[in-house]
């Protein structure tokens, strides 16, 4: 008997560079749980890059990420207060911040955002890779 194992996962937080580590745990677990291992290293690289931008740019640290198990592979989002939309900028290698989007942009598959209600959502999604027979 198949166990009826949810294909979404939500998570509501504070955003703040103590709880990454633990959030990317979750993230890691519940991709374990899901059979998404290899997702695990891009997908905790993009949670964290985009909690740290609540943490530094919106007014509440208030949160909600969301994972969802697609049949191609996941989609993260994380919801927060701030209608501000995060830019991607070429980044100066030799700054110590400004590369997080850069990255997510070029890691992820697709990434957007929406305006919600109450601010904004942004979201990625990651592919996972085709196994051959």
């Amino acid at each position: 008997m198949a166990e009826n194992i949810s294909q979404r996962y939500e998570l509501r937080l504070r955003a703040h560079p103590r709880i990454l580590a633990d959030v990317r745990r979750a993230v890691a677990a519940r991709l374990r749980l899901w059979g998404r291992e290899e997702l695990i290293s891009a997908a905790g690289m993009c949670v964290t890059e985009l909690l740290s931008n609540v943490h530094k740019h919106a007014a509440s640290p208030e949160c909600v990420l969301t994972l969802e198990n697609l049949p191609h592979g996941i989609q993260a989002a994380v919801g927060d207060t701030e209608s501000a939309l995060p830019v991607v900028k070429e980044p100066d290698f030799l700054s110590e911040s400004g590369r997080g989007m850069f990255l997510l942009s070029k890691t992820a598959h697709a990434w957007g955002t929406d305006l919600t209600p109450t601010g904004k959502t942004v979201w990625f999604t990651l592919h996972a890779e085709a196994v051959e027979p």
